[in-house]
């Protein structure tokens, strides 16, 4: 496995003219690396679990690992297969196939490599990977409901969401909520009109996964209220906008 460093030099001598052959026998890089480099540069991340080497870090990339962490609270779940494999499991919806797209991108960006199936049920496919290390990238896991157990993020989760917080909140919305379309009448001059307006709704039973949320959201400047205890409600017009720039409807 060659560093960057030593992947950037070899380019260097091939954008100054030189040849694939003679940079090959001046660094026994092999032709076929160096054409490699041309397309991806960096070196390919390890398969293995970044929580379990000796030094952890986080799952990467950050955006698609938000994301997927906003889907794993809202409609996911891990379930346990033999010899010590487990699934992810996110329930989507079929009336939007744009969100299992979605959904099996970020499976396939956090873990590479690895095999993404869709198992359908009534009304919803489950998109599912399996892989043995899957709690250590969500260590929310454990028996029974999510509602009926503390949920708490690690440090290292909270840190990769203070620098992707709009894709928590899109994986949130895409999995418990919604965008609709509300309406009321109100009397002008005498007359009563209809006027419709945007809203987005999250519907959770988790008081914990609601404060991680709303924690969120008030960090992102965007007004949001209680419509009832498990649902949470954002109708003002600039928070409206906000969320429609950075989440947007599901598809």
């Amino acid at each position: 496995m060659y560093d960057t460093t030593t992947r950037l030099a070899a380019l260097r001598l091939l954008d100054g003219g030189r040849s694939l052959n003679s940079v090959s026998r001046e660094t026994g890089i092999s032709r076929a690396a160096m054409r490699s480099w041309r397309v991806r540069v960096d070196p390919a991340r390890p398969t293995g679990c970044v929580r379990c080497i000796a030094i952890p870090t986080a799952p990467e990339p950050g955006r698609d690992y938000a994301y997927l962490l906003g889907l794993y609270l809202g409609d996911g779940c891990l379930s346990g297969y033999a010899k010590g494999v487990y699934g992810l499991r996110i329930a989507c919806g079929d009336a939007w196939p744009g969100l299992m797209d979605e959904c099996e991108a970020a499976m396939r960006a956090v873990r590479p490599g690895s095999n993404v199936f869709r198992a359908p049920r009534q009304g919803c496919h489950m998109v599912t990977s399996l892989w043995k290390h899957w709690p250590c990238l969500f260590p929310q896991h454990g028996s029974g409901r999510k509602h009926e157990r503390e949920i708490v993020l690690e440090s290292w989760q909270r840190d990769i969401v203070r620098g992707e917080p709009w894709a928590l909140v899109r994986g949130l919305i895409h999995s418990d909520g919604c965008r609709v379309t509300n309406w009321t009448t109100r009397v002008v001059a005498g007359e009563r009109k209809r006027y419709e307006y945007p809203r987005y709704l999250f519907t959770n039973e988790s008081a914990d996964i609601m404060r991680i949320l709303t924690r969120t959201l008030d960090e992102l400047g965007v007004e949001w209220k209680f419509a009832r205890r498990n649902n949470l409600s954002v109708a003002r017009r600039a928070s409206v906008a906000l969320m429609d720039e950075h989440v947007g409807p599901k598809y």
